[in-house]
């Protein structure tokens, strides 16, 4: 997924913050609930996004939603919304996250299979690839797709290794139209 500018620069500068003032850990947490909120609630996605709901409105229902965080929260998330961003905010935090996580040197791996793997097939896939650092902390992400029939595509970064069934026969395909 593509983060804006928009949103690389606000999480950029709640970093510099809050290292400043020694809260990454606690405002981490903070981002983690931001974010899930946000994905869980279609109709907060919709509010948020609408170019119809006033500025104030959205304000007064962030600051009721988001009433239990610390003042460091409440105020990046008025501040998104008075500068019209706040369709960016569940961005914003999740690119928040990702900064930390690249701090702590978290590698971020993405499973792709046809089917729910066990843990113990992810680890022996894992453990199969040089992508991963394994001295480092990882966090798996596991997302389930059929249509790549079986196997698994592994995304570490910006490395990929595709050994899905639909990438060899499509392979295999081209190879019988060429010949």
């Amino acid at each position: 997924m593509l983060t804006s500018k928009v949103a690389k620069r606000y999480a950029q500068g709640l970093l510099n913050f809050t290292q400043d003032s020694g809260s990454t850990n606690s405002i981490f947490g903070e981002m983690g609930d931001v974010v899930k909120t946000i994905s869980n609630s279609r109709e907060l996605q919709n509010f948020f996004n609408s170019p119809i709901i006033e500025q104030k409105k959205k304000a007064s229902v962030a600051g009721e939603i988001f009433k239990g965080f610390s003042p460091v929260t409440q105020n990046l998330i008025q501040l998104v919304i008075k500068h019209g961003r706040e369709g960016q905010l569940q961005n914003i935090a999740q690119e928040f996250i990702n900064k930390v996580e690249d701090m702590n040197g978290v590698q971020r791996i993405t499973l792709t299979s046809a089917t729910q793997l066990s843990g113990e097939n992810i680890n022996n896939i894992l453990k199969s690839t040089n992508l991963v650092n394994h001295d480092n902390k990882f966090d798996v992400k596991s997302i389930i797709n059929p249509e790549i029939l079986g196997g698994y595509i592994l995304r570490v970064g910006d490395q990929q290794v595709d050994a899905s069934v639909r990438t060899k026969l499509n392979k295999l395909k081209k190879e019988f139209q060429l010949n």
